[in-house]
């Protein structure tokens, strides 16, 4: 039992709660329930678990709270739920450092592998190589440290892992799907996931978030990390711009 992954499942919705536990419990691994955010913060002090499937509306604390006082315990993977798909609510989220959001309903089979995503990539060692450098930013994989003219950045896990990408590809267009897929590991999921993500990150590191300058938007294709004085055959010619805009 000692390699047996600890999942908290906080939801004051006991059907949602018992769902999700029992499809947890049968893909191995074992689960603590919580209906409420101070019962959510006893039971991890009790059993300290691997990772947190957290509601985002609960009762007593709310979801943002308790994710806020887990974080500050020491570092835990974090999926957040939420009943409402606005763009609002994620962001919410990922500001306090959730790893992942689901939008209710959900599939529980899906959430399940994104918990085991989750896990796997918060278990992997840090990754040695050289640090990143270019327009000002410089990042150290292996020791998670981020900079920008010299100043500490407050990156998410997945924050960084995709400012990474875009240091190690720069010039090149990263479409969603591939963005999902090197910096996530996952084959699908909500694409706006990325979206997300990367407005997050722009407003974290570009001068004018609503103008970007480093993150350029490709339109109809992805996104591509535009450093200053990266030569013109290094970029792909982007194509035509539509007249409705997208992030």
């Amino acid at each position: 039992m000692g390699n047996v992954q600890r999942v908290l499942v906080v939801d004051d919705d006991p059907t949602v709660s018992e769902v999700v536990a029992g499809y947890l419990e049968r893909a191995g691994f074992a689960v603590d329930r919580a209906a409420d955010g101070p019962g959510a913060l006893a039971a991890a002090r009790r059993h300290r678990p691997d990772l947190v499937v957290l509601d985002l509306m609960l009762p007593g604390m709310d979801g943002l709270r308790v994710c806020r006082t887990l974080r500050a315990d020491g570092p835990v993977p974090v999926i957040m739920l939420t009943a409402r798909s606005g763009e609002e609510d994620r962001i919410l989220g990922l500001e306090v450092g959730a790893d992942d959001y689901v939008t209710k309903p959900f599939s529980p089979r899906e959430l399940v592998l994104r918990v085991a995503s989750v896990l796997r990539r918060a278990s992997r060692p840090p990754v040695p190589g050289p640090v990143l450098r270019a327009a000002g930013l410089e990042l150290d994989p292996a020791a998670r440290r981020a900079r920008q003219d010299g100043r500490e950045l407050s990156l998410t896990q997945r924050e960084f892992d995709l400012l990474a990408h875009f240091l190690r590809h720069p010039g090149q267009v990263c479409g969603r799907e591939l963005l999902m897929r090197e910096v996530w590991g996952w084959e699908f999921g909500d694409l706006s996931t990325v979206t997300v993500h990367v407005r997050r990150l722009r407003s974290k590191i570009e001068e004018d978030p609503a103008r970007p300058l480093l993150i350029q938007t490709v339109w109809g294709a992805g996104y591509r990390f535009d450093p200053p004085h990266l030569p013109p055959r290094d970029r792909m010619q982007d194509p035509p711009r539509p007249r409705t805009a997208e992030s």
